[in-house]
């Protein structure tokens, strides 16, 4: 444990190198943690076998990349954070509204043949993006870090940089996966609304049905899996992610092997919340329809392989166990939402949401607005 200054000093270090790190605080943590690679190689994952930390990308036929736990420096400092609430009010500034009025009617077109699809019996859902560039006085992602981690305490905040990939910064509330030995737990996440200083809010049958769409296409997929069993789900419930809310089903259950890591993810990515269902109708529409490459938004992010150490419990008659330890290789993965791209000055936002045959284009626009003000928070002043 090393104190903020240094902590930061190394990250400027390492960008000025431009060698490959990542900085993270994983939700309701205070422990903020960096993976500091000790060379500039390229490290790819195929098979998610190696333990590090991994940065994929929304298409899977694309290259995901991995820093090393082998091969880094890892720090970390305990920060307190004081929490902060995006205002509606001053959501805008800085924004270009003509270029906004021509970005709604693209997105609005895109939403509307999307829902025409879903009537057809094409797919039962789509999720469709888009980006936005914004104009950044102080494109700092040191700074930038700092800001995300003081305002959202709930998201996985990161900010990764590797010179294959430029620099990307988050604050992203759904976790694709947690799995330590054979027990493994994940989320169906869908539906989205502004906070108002309540978390007892009321959805819409659009949402509930949404969610619902989302939670038993995750289900049926796990259940698919010869190696998954004793797979079971919670009750939805509306879970907060900074200024916004949504409505959660956490899902839970067990590997007959932890070496089919790797299937249970690509089962689970992309989920139904970034892109669709069924899932390949769903992606074949994106992948032929958005004016953009995600690139890395809505893919994955995270701890995978990480080795902990676990402390065998003890009592007073038997105080030799207290020398012995196991280690523990455990895996935390994010959906890489509300996230943007630096460069050259610009920050790249990209947002998006869940359409289905009662959707309206109009309202999914504003939804994306929305969204896009968890990462504008920390770029407009």
């Amino acid at each position: 444990m090393i104190d903020a200054v240094e902590f930061y000093d190394k990250l400027r270090t390492q960008l000025e190198k431009k060698k490959p790190f990542v900085a993270y605080r994983k939700p309701g943590e205070t422990s903020v943690k960096a993976l500091l690679q000790n060379n500039s190689e390229t490290y790819q994952t195929e098979d998610l076998s190696e333990s590090g930390f991994v940065f994929a990308p929304f298409n899977s036929e694309a290259n995901s990349y991995i820093i090393p736990s082998d091969n880094s420096e890892i720090i970390e400092f305990n920060y307190v954070e004081k929490e902060t609430i995006v205002s509606e009010e001053n959501s805008l500034n800085g924004v270009d509204f003509e270029y906004m009025e021509e970005d709604q009617k693209r997105h609005e077109t895109l939403v509307q043949k999307g829902i025409d699809q879903i009537k057809k019996g094409e797919f039962k859902k789509v999720v469709l993006s888009r980006s936005e560039k914004v104009q950044v006085l102080d494109p700092d992602p040191i700074r930038i870090f700092k800001e995300l981690l003081g305002k959202y305490p709930q998201a996985m905040v990161y900010t990764w940089f590797h010179p294959e990939t430029g620099v990307w910064l988050g604050a992203t509330p759904e976790t694709l996966l947690k799995a330590e030995r054979n027990r493994f737990n994940t989320m169906a996440l869908a539906g989205t609304q502004l906070f108002k200083g309540d978390t007892d809010v009321e959805w819409d049958s659009k949402e509930v049905e949404e969610q619902l769409f989302v939670t038993d296409y995750i289900l049926e997929s796990l259940e698919q899996l010869k190696n998954v069993e004793n797979i079971q789900a919670s009750r939805p419930y509306s879970s907060r992610a900074g200024n916004l809310m949504h409505i959660c089903t956490d899902i839970w259950g067990q590997l007959k092997d932890p070496e089919y890591l790797k299937d249970l993810v690509k089962t689970l990515h992309p989920t139904p919340a970034v892109c669709g269902l069924p899932k390949e109708k769903a992606l074949n529409f994106i992948l032929e329809n958005e004016d953009h490459s995600r690139e890395f938004y809505s893919g994955y992010l995270g701890e995978v392989n990480f080795k902990t150490e676990h402390k065998r419990n003890s009592n007073r008659r038997n105080q030799e166990n207290q020398q012995f330890t196991s280690l523990l290789k455990q895996t935390e993965l994010f959906v890489n939402l509300r996230c943007m791209k630096l460069k050259d000055g610009n920050a790249t936002i990209f947002v998006g949401g869940g359409v289905t045959k009662d959707s309206n284009a109009g309202d999914e626009w504003m939804e994306t607005v929305n969204k896009s003000q968890t990462m504008k928070a920390v770029l407009v002043k």
